[in-house]
């Protein structure tokens, strides 16, 4: 029984507090170019209504209620917070931390989650496995120098979307794949990022030789995530009238002219390829090889559209890795 309690404080301490403390660090620790301007915001600016932040809805929402909410119980229930509060940024910063925090915290447990579940041999010994976890964090936490209002909550829900396709993968329940679409429609309204869960089951459900064999149940599970994503998607376009719907503006040249854009690119690209070097296993290799090719329309986009030095953006490919390397998939793919 103590042995028991141990582990589940250890687990506790890891998983939630050091995270935490780690990304509460990355916030009131340091200060980068990119956080000049938040952190003089009184509440959430005028331009998150606009061109394609306008579609991230659920941010939106979040950090117009949230400061109003912050601002209130501290101007009205704890005046004595004002001084020390307003010396490490105002009450939109202080909510958007609370905010990122709480889904980055949510997203470290169902990382956790996702490590223990048919992990390869390596990974069976616990401090091996809370070695990886902790990559994973550091890689999460890093990219925190470009604080946005809906960055950690697409991680969280995209992370939750990898757990539900590997819980449909080893158990075949059609609740699973219910709650998967039911995810990436919703965390569409969060960003464009739930695409790339569509990326990730594809990588593990392609089967050739189930094609070659005529059996094309991959494919309607595939359409319907894909259709998830897209009434989600499109449903936000036609109720959000933008003038720029797609984009801000294009900076593929500034992103290899830069050097600034091309360090990023090279986080991006070595952080990918180190966790590819993790895999033990040709087959977790292949999952994610399947997984960056069909990534090839986000990667795309966020050359043409996106800057590489905001590192935030190769996040959800670096974790991919991480979950690759970590899972034991020869025992289930030809």
């Amino acid at each position: 029984m103590l042995k028991k309690n141990d582990e589940k404080i250890n687990g506790f301490l890891f998983v939630i507090v050091l995270p935490f403390l780690l990304f509460s660090m990355s916030y009131y620790g340091f200060e980068t170019s990119y956080v000049l301007w938040i952190k003089s915001a009184d509440k959430a600016p005028d331009f998150i209504f606009e061109s394609v932040y306008a579609y991230r809805v659920i941010p939106n929402f979040l950090s117009v209620h949230v400061t109003e909410a912050f601002t209130f119980i501290v101007e009205n229930h704890l005046p004595f917070l004002k001084a020390f509060l307003s010396k490490s940024g105002s009450y939109f910063y202080h909510s958007t931390f609370l905010i990122n925090v709480f889904f980055f915290m949510l997203s470290c447990i169902i990382l956790d989650k996702i490590l223990k579940m048919k992990p390869v041999e390596l990974l069976m010994n616990t401090q091996v496995r809370r070695l990886v976890h902790l990559a994973a964090v550091f890689f999460m936490v890093i990219v925190q120098y470009v604080p946005t209002n809906c960055d950690s909550i697409a991680i969280f829900f995209y992370i939750w979307g990898v757990f539900l396709t590997l819980k449909y993968y080893h158990e075949r329940k059609k609740i699973s794949l219910v709650a998967l679409c039911a995810v990436v429609f919703v965390s569409t309204f969060v960003r464009e990022t739930s695409c790339l869960n569509i990326a990730f089951f594809a990588a593990i459900f392609l089967d050739w030789d189930q094609l070659k064999n005529k059996n094309y149940t991959f494919i309607k599970d595939t359409i319907c995530v894909i259709g998830s994503f897209c009434l989600a998607y499109i449903g936000l376009r036609m109720a959000i009238h933008q003038t720029a719907s797609f984009m801000e503006g294009i900076y593929i040249v500034k992103n290899f002219t830069s050097p600034y854009n091309l360090a990023g690119l090279l986080f991006g690209v070595l952080g990918i390829y180190f966790t590819y070097q993790l895999s033990s296993e040709e087959s977790s290799k292949l999952v994610l090889k399947k997984y960056l090719f069909f990534s090839l329309p986000y990667l795309f986009m966020i050359t043409l559209v996106g800057l590489f030095w905001e590192t935030r953006l190769f996040m959800p490919l670096i974790l991919t890795g991480v979950v690759t390397a970590s899972h034991q998939f020869k025992n289930f793919i030809s």
